[in-house]
């Protein structure tokens, strides 16, 4: 990529930043004045000039009929999740029980990682608490589980999650790995 195409990217990359730091900056101060226009591009030049991104290795790769399955997987999970924290709050209240669960954590790239930790986290009920990447584990929190059936049903599903996204945006080699360690779960 010639230097003068890689510097009209930056700067192309920087302006849309710029642009939605300003769009989330008037979104959080509540009103639309000039003043807080204003304010939030100048808040978003700042932001992009302290806080610059580092240089990108490879791109994720882009499936859209995976990333298509993941976003249907993921309203489902979010319509059924909310309908799941409605019951168990209405049923138990306070004591509603928890549990943490330690997961092996099927990728070790730090971009998919994220987006793992980011779907998983959307479904009412669950929260990524940490993630180890030293040791390949991820420790999630769930809502509700009463016996150890439903303790292996959430860890399944935190598995899922894991697969779905890296069937929409892992490496080929990182899927391939993927399988290999969840054929050898029961």
């Amino acid at each position: 990529m010639s230097d003068a195409h890689s510097g009209t990217l930056r700067s192309a990359t920087r302006l849309l930043s710029v642009a939605w730091l300003a769009v989330v900056w008037v979104l959080l101060w509540g009103s639309f004045t000039l003043l807080t226009i204003v304010g939030g591009v100048l808040v978003g030049f700042v932001v992009t000039a302290l806080f610059r991104a580092g240089p990108v290795a490879h791109r994720l790769p882009f499936r859209p009929v995976a990333l298509l399955a993941l976003l249907w997987h993921l309203a489902c999970d979010l319509v059924v999740s909310s309908f799941d924290v409605s019951r168990q709050t209405l049923r138990y209240g306070w004591r509603a029980r928890g549990a943490i669960l330690e997961v092996p954590l099927l990728s070790t790239s730090d971009r998919v990682v994220a987006l793992i930790a980011s779907a998983y986290t959307l479904s009412p009920g669950t929260l990524v608490l940490q993630i180890d990447l030293q040791r390949s584990l991820w420790y999630i929190y769930i809502l509700g589980p009463r016996d150890s059936a439903d303790i292996e049903a959430a860890r399944t599903a935190a598995m899922e999650i894991q697969r779905s996204v890296l069937a929409a945006v892992g490496a080929p080699e990182e899927i391939a790995q993927a399988r290999r360690m969840m054929m050898g779960r029961p």
